[in-house]
């Protein structure tokens, strides 16, 4: 017999539906999971707005007063997709009143935030885990299993970009509820938090740990119109940003982000290369995964490209879907966090990234805006 875990939702935009999404439809393509998601209610302060969002997905109530979702005996775990400057605060209320915490990225505003966010669950003993959703991508886990298997041998270079090109009108505004993320006091930094935390997160996670940083930073347009006042003021954020660093392994990263790449939406693609091969990975074309392996025969070498569809258990994911060959898509990442967070109560092992591994993100991210404000080296 199943299990209800009951959620409440804080905020409704595009995080909340991606979120939103994968809870409703996990128990059609994870069926044997014990714990089945329950919509009970969402939460925001626009009444009207968030009403028609919990008809739309589902909700069985709302709340306009986030504290007072989190007295609710009926809430089990409390999802946190909001600006930046409102996870800690919520997250560590969660804790405190031992809801499990699902919570967007970054994880905070900074590493001192982030901690305080780190011990609260871990003192409350709450589940809890962060959503970077690009793990989850089939091709990408499959990355990950390929490098652990040893056969890239040692690693010497990573290198990843996430481009966009949709603040480059300088009147586009800053705050308010379309364009917080431009809004150095709710979102802590531009680019860094927003895109690289992804790169940087994944990176992690496939090549190990971040031992230290040098970057650059550019903000192109230095006011803008914050969309809630009116007035014109500084822009605060970092609108591109690259770095240099280098792993605990011993390779070299190499990393950029920007929104001023005209023609590109959302391009995030890194490439990794060991001593016996070599990956690369383009969200444009997600189920693709590229392979270079230097042992193959010299007339026939080349990189070849993996279809990552196969659903007969060689694919990561692949055998909750459909048929071998067709493909499934960004919403699925979030319905395979889901599953996985789900299957993490079952087993008792925690469903990564977690707090404590976000955490490790939000050191690289601290790092590198030091290093982009005086030009040196930082140790993460």
């Amino acid at each position: 017999m199943s299990k209800t875990l009951n959620i409440g939702m804080i905020g409704y935009g595009f995080m909340g539906r991606t979120h939103s999404n994968g809870y409703n439809r996990v128990p059609n393509f994870f069926p044997e999971l014990e714990y089945k998601p329950v919509l009970k209610a969402a939460c925001a302060r626009n009444k009207e707005a968030l009403q028609e969002f919990a008809d739309t997905w589902g909700y069985e109530s709302i709340e306009t007063d986030w504290r007072e979702l989190l007295k609710r005996d009926d809430i089990d775990a409390v999802d946190i997709c909001v600006p930046n400057n409102l996870h800690g605060e919520m997250a560590i209320a969660a804790a405190e009143a031992g809801k499990m915490i699902l919570c967007e990225k970054p994880l905070a505003m900074d590493v001192a935030e982030g901690q305080k966010m780190v011990d609260a669950v871990e003192k409350a003993g709450v589940a809890n885990t962060v959503w970077y959703n690009y793990r989850r991508i089939p091709a990408v886990t499959l990355a990950k299993q390929i490098i652990d298997s040893g056969k890239l041998g040692q690693i010497f270079h990573y290198r990843a970009n996430f481009l966009q090109d949709w603040t480059i009108n300088a009147d586009v505004p800053q705050g308010g509820a379309g364009t917080w993320r431009l809004d150095s006091a709710a979102a802590g930094s531009g680019v860094t938090g927003d895109l690289l935390a992804h790169c940087i997160d994944t990176a992690i996670w496939l090549n190990g740990s971040i031992s230290n940083v040098s970057a650059m930073t550019e903000t192109f347009v230095k006011e803008r119109v914050h969309a809630e006042t009116g007035e014109k003021q500084a822009v605060g954020i970092d609108d591109a940003c690259a770095f240099l660093c280098r792993f605990g392994n011993g390779s070299l990263g190499l990393f950029e982000s920007t929104r001023y790449a005209r023609g590109h939406k959302a391009l995030y693609t890194f490439e990794i290369n060991g001593e016996h091969g070599s990956l690369k990975w383009d969200l444009h074309d997600l189920h693709r995964l590229d392979y270079f392996e230097y042992a193959d025969e010299a007339a026939t070498r080349g990189w070849r490209s993996i279809h990552v569809t196969d659903n007969g258990g060689e694919h990561p994911y692949m055998d909750h879907y459909w048929v071998p060959g067709l493909q499934i898509g960004y919403e699925h990442s979030f319905l395979n966090q889901v599953a996985d967070f789900l299957k993490s109560l079952e087993t008792g092992e925690p469903c990564g990234p977690t707090f404590a591994d976000a955490l490790e993100t939000q050191k690289v991210c601290d790092a590198v805006l030091a290093s982009g404000n005086d030009g040196g080296w930082h140790d993460v």
